[in-house]
């Protein structure tokens, strides 16, 4: 039998028992070794996510072995250790036909839109497959986090010496401090909770600092900035307030990018868009190359990606998992399953 783990509802997860998955032609099996839970799947147990429909088996960022798997020009074999690109395309659509399959019209992806990773076989397009490079299988299951980190700084191309920030400590944000500190960019990271700043400084980002109220927010970016305002400010949290204050932090002529999810609406004045020309940059999911970068850099660079990693449960135990990391999301950043 292949368990896997299901939220039925906003509130309830389960595991349940199924058939062995059947790979088609241009598919491998595999074997399950290691699931992160995201703020997207926290955001499906809660009910809070603007895409999740039920029920659902959460989870698209995991590390896994390959069971079975035809020849292939790949060179991925039976027995490796691979991540995945969960985000899947229509191939049709304006988007796709410009290669943006990132934000393709008819996105669905996994453990989303569509049935997620969190069950002990899935098959998988050998397309979609990565070789982990002999990155080990808890530090490959955060390859996908950090694509969608990377692929939102490559949007607002910082530069060499130039100010950023982001808002937002959790595992997205940090990786977005630690791609945008390998460009050269001078980065400062805020939240407000000081135990994630204090994982943040883990990863060498030394400039953190706790939003706690917008008077404070802002007498710190006149600090930090000369008064001038960011040349690049990071939405890492998905909140209306912490959108607007990437948009106050931002410099005149400054670049903003929006990465966190919401149901919320905004109520704005936004003539400082006009007012300070402001660059406002969406960045969703990761593209193909974003994978295999990132995969390369952790492997040359040796990041300690499972530094991020704060607490971890077997899979059975994935009802607990969820539960704890609803009440405790404000000190913990990657829960991990294993498989």
């Amino acid at each position: 039998m292949n368990k896997y783990i299901s939220i039925s509802e906003p509130g309830k997860v389960g595991i349940f028992d199924t058939d062995m998955p059947v790979r088609k032609k241009n598919e491998a099996l595999l074997k399950l070794l290691y699931g992160g839970i995201c703020g997207s799947d926290l955001g499906s147990y809660r009910g809070t996510s603007a895409y999740t429909t039920y029920p659902r088996i959460p989870g698209h960022e995991f590390s896994a072995e390959i069971l079975e798997i035809d020849e292939n020009d790949k060179g991925l074999k039976k027995g490796m250790i691979v991540t995945a690109n969960p985000y899947f395309n229509c191939g049709e659509c304006y988007s796709c036909r410009r290669s943006l399959v990132n934000c393709c019209v008819s996105n669905l992806t996994m453990g989303v839109q569509r049935e997620g990773a969190f069950t002990q076989y899935i098959t998988m397009p050998i397309e979609r497959i990565y070789d982990g490079k002999g990155i080990g299988a808890r530090a490959l299951s955060l390859i996908e986090p950090f694509c969608i980190s990377y692929h939102a700084v490559k949007r607002a191309a910082p530069k060499h010496g130039e100010k950023l920030l982001v808002i937002g400590a959790g595992t997205i944000g940090i990786f977005a401090a630690v791609a945008a500190k390998r460009l050269g960019a001078d980065v400062s990271i805020c939240d407000v909770s000081p135990t994630k700043l204090d994982y943040a400084k883990n990863f060498g980002i030394s400039k953190t600092f706790q939003n706690e109220n917008l008077v404070k927010f802002a007498r710190t970016i006149d600090e930090l900035t000369d008064s001038d305002g960011f040349d690049v400010t990071i939405e890492a949290v998905g909140l209306p307030s912490t959108f607007l204050n990437c948009m106050d932090a931002a410099a005149f002529g400054g670049r903003v990018v929006l990465i966190g999810i919401g149901k919320e609406n905004l109520d704005f004045s936004y003539s400082i868009i006009q007012k300070k020309e402001l660059n406002i940059f969406g960045s969703r999911n990761a593209l193909r190359e974003d994978f295999i970068q990132i995969i390369d850099i952790v492997k040359n660079e040796e990041i300690e990606l499972e530094k991020m990693i704060t607490k971890e449960y077997p899979f059975e135990k994935a009802e607990q998992a969820f539960a704890d990391f609803d009440k405790n999301a404000g000190v913990r950043l990657k829960v991990m399953l294993k498989f």
